[in-house]
């Protein structure tokens, strides 16, 4: 099939054109889908067709199986040496940089990530690639302490085939967060990204190719979730799921692996992180930008965005003002333009789930919090404008269920006791944030709270601890490590040997 690339001379930066081919990428190469249905998929800003997708069958799914699985078993890259798998990831690495500019409007266009956005863009992918490239040669197996007549070793294998299935909030990013873990420990990967925002996964497939990973080591099966999804969840060759994306599908993906070939499947879910307020001298305007800063983050399309804004009465008022001042600074408008800082959600079906929400907290007797917000009212596309929500019962709808948009729940507390008791009571673990000026305070919450936990502290705007942080949830937000070194270690399988020579 052609793969050519075009672009678009009208957009504030060159995209890809609407004859950009979505169909699998299998053996490193673009290949026909053998589903005849597609799926179309509609501007978020400007509700146009953008282009159409095939839904994907499972025998697309057999044919991306069937190719990473050769991949891995004649050994092309799993037994590649460390110096070649590094040197092939800091290209690939390099390829991902020099071609941000055109991911980040990839995903733009899609889902309505504005190119503004530095979190979580293209740039932040290629270093991720780069710290799994230098931990290649990182992970070591153990030697144990036995008599003399024993020798007992514990490697750390590559799983084999992996699949990973990748939400639509930050396409680019989350792909990367899957592969580049799972090719570093030599696995062959088949990648299902979302409906909604599928480009990105083939052109990082072909920079992979281009960057000189083998061909059927990393493959793409764009397609719907209840097809591809589900086909890459029962298949028995499929050795593990790396899942992102709700509790709801997560907990089918483990139901799945129970019912074919007990694959292992690491899960990524859901959300309803705390931010906790203390009224102890803590810096409030910090606290306000860093709270207005995570629910306008991607529109709140993000699992660890702050929902809840858990606060001390004595100072609810103020932070509340604060808060809704940072809302109204808020540039809505076209995700392709630099200047927009709020771009449209995913889909008018995501914008009426949203809605919804909002209607089911006031109806539950919740209040709105106004200030001027016409501009974005008037965007047109998917627009909903951030909401601030004061009175919200900590068991009411919207404190419980992951809304996946710019609404914020304010609940009040009066002791510390009473906020960690609030902060845990969802069924979600996946991180908190605390806001203290009391380092015991801090300490205290941290241990007190069941999920990762950031004390007066928000997404770094420079490296920080680099990629080298690993996060693994609490209840139903998912199961098992990602990110970091532990994060390459999920995709490795512990194997024991053991010697006796007599």
């Amino acid at each position: 099939m052609n793969n050519e690339i075009a672009f678009r001379e009208d957009s504030p930066v060159n995209t890809i054109s609407n004859s950009f081919i979505v169909s699998p990428f299998v053996e490193g190469e673009l290949c026909d889908s053998l589903s005849e249905k597609t799926f179309d998929i509609i501007s978020p800003f400007s509700g146009k067709c953008l282009l159409s997708i095939p839904h994907g069958s499972k025998g697309d799914v057999d044919h991306a199986v069937c190719s990473a699985r050769g991949a891995f078993e004649d050994g092309r890259w799993r037994d590649a040496p460390p110096s070649i798998k590094k040197k092939t990831l800091y290209k690939f690495a390099d390829l991902i940089e020099a071609e941000a500019s055109l991911l980040d409007a990839m995903d733009a266009e899609e889902m309505g990530k504005p190119i503004s956005l530095v979190y979580a863009n293209a740039n932040m992918a290629a270093g991720m690639v780069r710290f799994y490239a230098e931990a290649v040669d990182k992970i070591t197996g153990d030697v144990y302490t036995s008599d003399k007549t024993t020798l007992v070793l514990q490697q750390r294998v590559p799983r084999g085939v992996i699949a990973a299935i990748v939400p639509w909030n930050f396409p680019t990013t989350n792909t990367i967060l899957k592969v580049a873990p799972a090719i570093a420990g030599g696995n062959s990967v088949v990648v299902k990204p979302s409906e909604m925002a599928s480009r990105s996964a083939i052109r990082l497939a072909q920079l992979a190719l281009d960057a000189g990973l083998p061909p059927g080591v990393f493959n793409v099966v764009p397609g719907l979730g209840e097809t591809v999804g589900k086909a890459l969840g029962l298949h028995m060759d499929v050795d593990m799921v790396a899942f992102t994306g709700s509790t709801v599908v997560g907990k089918l993906m483990q139901q799945y692996a129970g019912q074919s070939n007990m694959k292992v499947v690491l899960t990524e879910c859901g959300g309803k992180s705390p931010q906790v307020v203390f009224a102890d001298g803590v810096d409030l305007d910090a606290a306000a930008d860093g709270i207005a800063s995570s629910i306008l983050t991607n529109q709140g399309q993000l699992c660890v965005t702050g929902s809840r804004l858990l606060v001390h009465k004595q100072i609810e008022a103020a932070l509340i003002e604060k808060i809704i001042e940072r809302f109204s600074r808020t540039i809505a408008g076209d995700p392709l333009d630099s200047k927009t800082t709020f771009g449209p959600l995913v889909s008018a079906k995501q914008c009426n789930r949203v809605k919804g929400y909002i209607a089911i907290g006031l109806k539950e007797g919740g209040e709105q919090v106004t200030y001027n917000d016409h501009q974005i009212r008037s965007a047109g596309g998917n627009f909903v404008a951030p909401i601030l929500i004061r009175n919200v019962r900590a068991d009411a709808t919207i404190a419980q269920e992951e809304i996946f948009g710019p609404v914020l729940s304010v609940i009040g507390f009066q002791d510390e006791a009473e906020a960690v008791a609030i902060a845990n009571n969802t069924k979600y673990g996946l991180t908190a944030n605390v806001w203290t000026a009391d380092l015991a305070t801090g300490m205290r919450v941290a241990k007190g709270v069941r999920s990762s936990v950031f004390i007066n502290a928000t997404a770094p705007s420079g490296e920080g601890a680099g990629h080298a942080t690993s996060t693994e949830p609490f209840g139903q937000s998912g199961t098992g490590a990602e990110g970091g070194v532990a994060g390459l270690e999920s995709y490795l399988h512990r194997k024991l040997v053991w010697f006796n020579h007599g």
